[in-house]
């Protein structure tokens, strides 16, 4: 099959597997090998699993080592506002040219196997990875770890950052289980960097059983605040007088330090100074994390969509308060524990506005996301609106210049208030 843009190729590989969630491995071997595709690159690979704190972790890793000269690979998903954020080579997205190229050349060699929309994004990273002269690559797990298609490949460093219960329809209803599942990504005779502060037990027995070299935060390495600084203890080593990330939120600390650690094991083949950890960390920067998008009213997007990053997005605006109201806009996806990520809102909430987000296939219409949360805020109006676009025209009336619209529970939400919203 040949298609002559992006947009017709992405558009068929949604098609392509009926399934949008279609676990394990099978597959995406098979079309390695028929593609001559080596589950090893020339360079590191480090691999990053988690709940909350793979696209932080992922930032600063790359930052990190872009800062000390080396040329990066990454792959992470989902986008935001391309497809081609997915692929960075440098910093930067792949072209759309190289991305149809990658595509073609999977497609040529699956044959009739069916791979899902990820599954042919992932093989795409993998043969544009082997063919740019890298020093390093940093892929972010999709889903779990065990039977995502990025754990086909045989990382020199496995990351797991914070657990949470989520996609608990795929990896179980609990913290071990879904512990056991992200476990996948660790290997025999390697590194793997837990940057969970209270791992399950099923993550230190996984790591011994198979001999993996496990290192936890608050134990192997432990990061500290002072005031306006931190610090980093790597064993018997300290980092005094680190920068603060310039990621906002008291747990990027954690995920900084979980970078650093990492990178710190592929020191012999990737030395990295001080001074380069320092300039990364005041310069790393993400979208769509506690991202401001505008003062007065003061507009925060953020893609937290599980009870835990809810919490830890509440605290953060508990901790850089504002005068005024926050209205919080927010958009869902079905499978998500919508009454729980309330709980976690509503003390820093005042007014509500419920998107639609039923153009999405796992999406939660308007009416339907006010139907689940309504027994858990007894007593709060809900607004429903079609759109981001529409609830932000709403609130033009209402919001005063001291308040903060918090706009959050999905990266597809997000992505809608980006581009509703990036001339205000």
């Amino acid at each position: 099959m040949t298609f002559s843009t992006l947009a017709e190729w992405l558009a068929w590989q949604e098609t392509l597997n009926p399934a949008e969630i279609d676990l394990g491995l099978a597959r995406i071997e098979q079309v390695m090998q028929q593609a001559d595709l080596s589950d090893r690159f020339a360079c590191p690979l480090i691999m990053v699993a988690g709940t909350n704190g793979k696209g932080s972790v992922v930032a600063t890793i790359q930052a990190i080592a872009s800062e000390a000269g080396y040329r990066v690979g990454g792959y992470t998903s989902p986008h935001l506002l391309r497809y081609n954020e997915r692929i960075c080579i440098d910093g930067a997205p792949v072209s759309d040219v190289d991305l149809c190229d990658a595509f073609a050349r999977i497609d040529q060699a699956r044959g009739e196997i069916a791979l899902t929309y990820f599954e042919f994004g992932t093989l795409a990273a993998i043969d544009l990875f082997h063919r740019a002269d890298l020093d390093l690559v940093v892929m972010e797990i999709g889903l779990g770890g065990r039977l995502d298609a990025v754990n086909v490949m045989q990382p020199d460093v496995s990351v797991i950052t914070s657990i949470a219960l989520d996609h608990t329809d795929w990896l179980g209803d609990s913290r071990e289980q879904i512990a056991a599942e992200k476990a996948g990504v660790m290997r025999a005779g390697r590194a793997v960097v837990i940057g969970d502060a209270e791992p399950p037990p099923t993550l230190a027995q996984q790591a011994q059983q198979l001999g993996a070299n496990a290192l936890f935060i608050g134990q192997d390495y432990v990061a500290a605040r002072d005031n306006d600084s931190w610090s980093l203890r790597i064993g018997n080593q300290v980092m005094e007088a680190l920068p603060m990330p310039s990621l906002s939120g008291e747990h990027q600390l954690g995920n900084a330090a979980t970078a650093i650690v990492t990178l710190r094991q592929l020191a012999e083949k990737l030395p990295v100074s001080e001074d380069a950890i320092r300039l990364a960390l005041s310069k790393v920067s993400l979208p769509g994390r506690f991202q401001r998008l505008r003062r007065n009213p003061e507009v925060i997007v953020d893609v937290a969509h599980n009870p835990q990053a809810m919490a830890a997005l509440a605290a953060q605006c508990q901790q850089q308060p504002v005068a005024g109201e926050t209205h919080v806009v927010l958009g869902m996806l079905a499978d998500k524990p919508v009454e729980q990520v309330a709980e976690s809102l509503a003390p820093i909430a005042q007014d509500w506005h419920l998107v639609d987000l039923q153009h999405i296939g796992r999406g939660l219409s308007a009416a339907q996301l006010r139907a689940r949360l309504e027994p858990a805020l007894p007593g709060v109006k809900l607004h429903t609106y079609s759109s981001v676009k529409q609830a932000w025209e709403a609130l033009q009336t209402s919001v005063a210049a001291h308040d903060r619209v918090l706009v959050t529970g999905s990266f597809y939400v997000v992505a809608d208030a980006l581009q509703a919203l990036a001339g205000c």
